[in-house]
């Protein structure tokens, strides 16, 4: 398939108003696209169906469910798109200085106080856009976001969805669980060296400490690798991997409701960070920081690489997988606007100002991309 039938096929669907997504994984010259045959919303609630899903930062709203077996599916490999037009760069108005600013001091005297360690605080920012052609901004985003999960996600009874995110919520594959704890931020600097502060480094190990304590009692075999800086289009991070094996007896949505939302979007403990959150932040995250992918697929492997060997090869193992990314760097178009969200972690030692420029510096990662 050519990158312009694919596009046009892409094209065809949002102008019929039917639901799709369209979305290359990190590090992947991929891009997969399902595009459901009718306007039914599907949801999910106990994530044993297959399919794409995409799903709320509060659970106990739904998670809106593309069927594998409800859509058609259309693979195009490419490592760089064409774009139909130039474009620049424009910089965003960043308003609300002094409403974050009071949000995240009540944070911070909240953690003083002792009854959090942790918490997430975010704000929307609202821009007039001149176009609002969301396959243009997909085609920047995957050009320009080697390393994150691009996509673009639409359901006419929801809404209009696009993102880089640099952050796995987790993979399994088969009963193996890989899931990475993503923390600290700065901006990334071309021939300097990378420095972390100490509260840098606490956000980070708070995440790792509560990720390995929800798997626990889901898991054996725990493995957590050194701490490592990477980069996500302007933006530094420290990120650790942490693998194990499900047990037998242990779900899919229970792995989902041990770890979403992490520390990394909503704080410690997780209860009571997402409740000052809700009652604190004014606004409805709806998607973002909530996490998309695909749910429960198959994949099939042969035991014996050797095609020689015909009667080992006839053998194959089926495997069942699923890859979910927490929603980060993303926008919501809504007719002649991008409606882009950003946030920071909030510990005792945050200093409100700087948390304010850290969202402002967040921005410019979608910035980059709207004209």
């Amino acid at each position: 398939m050519t990158q312009d039938s694919f596009f046009e096929t892409l094209e065809r669907q949002y102008q019929n108003q039917l639901p799709f997504v369209v979305y290359s994984r990190a590090i992947n010259s991929v891009i997969k696209c399902w595009l459901q045959s009718d306007d039914i919303l599907h949801t999910t609630s106990e994530f044993s169906e297959s399919g794409f899903v995409f799903a709320p930062f509060d659970l106990n709203n739904k998670s809106i469910l593309l069927p594998e077996t409800k859509c058609k599916h259309y693979t195009l490999e490419i490592t760089h798109l064409d774009l139909e037009e130039n474009f620049k760069t424009s910089s965003i108005e960043n308003k609300g200085e002094a409403e974050h600013i009071k949000l995240v001091t009540k944070g911070v005297d909240t953690i003083k106080n002792g009854d959090l360690e942790k918490v997430v605080l975010s704000r929307k920012i609202e821009k007039d856009l001149e176009n609002a052609n969301p396959f243009a901004i997909f085609k920047r985003l995957f050009n320009t976001y080697k390393n994150a999960m691009v996509y673009c996600w639409y359901h006419p009874k929801v809404g209009l969805w696009l993102g880089a995110t640099p952050e796995l919520l987790f993979k399994v594959e088969g009963k193996r669980l890989t899931t990475i704890s993503l923390a600290g931020t700065q901006p990334y600097a071309e021939n300097s060296d990378v420095t972390w502060t100490s509260k840098e480094y606490e956000e980070q190990q708070i995440v790792t400490d509560y990720i390995t304590k929800q798997i626990e009692p889901h898991t054996s075999d725990i493995k957590i690798s050194e701490v490592e800086t990477v980069r996500a289009g302007n933006l530094l991070h420290l990120k650790t991997y942490i693998h194990s094996q499900i047990k037998t007896e242990s779900s899919l949505k229970s792995i989902i409701e041990a770890l979403h939302p992490t520390p990394a979007v909503c704080g410690f403990p997780k209860e009571l960070s997402k409740e000052f959150i809700l009652n604190n932040e004014n606004y409805n995250r709806e998607y973002y920081t909530g996490f998309l992918g695909e749910l429960n697929l198959k994949t099939s492997k042969t035991r014996n690489t050797n095609r020689r060997n015909v009667e080992n090869n006839a053998y194959a193992v089926v495997k069942t997988y699923s890859n979910f990314y927490v929603n980060l760097r993303c926008m919501q178009l809504m007719d002649d606007k991008a409606v882009i969200y950003v946030g920071g972690g909030i510990t005792k030692d945050s200093v409100p100002q700087n948390e304010w420029e850290e969202t402002v510096n967040k921005t410019k990662t979608i910035a980059n991309v709207l004209s």
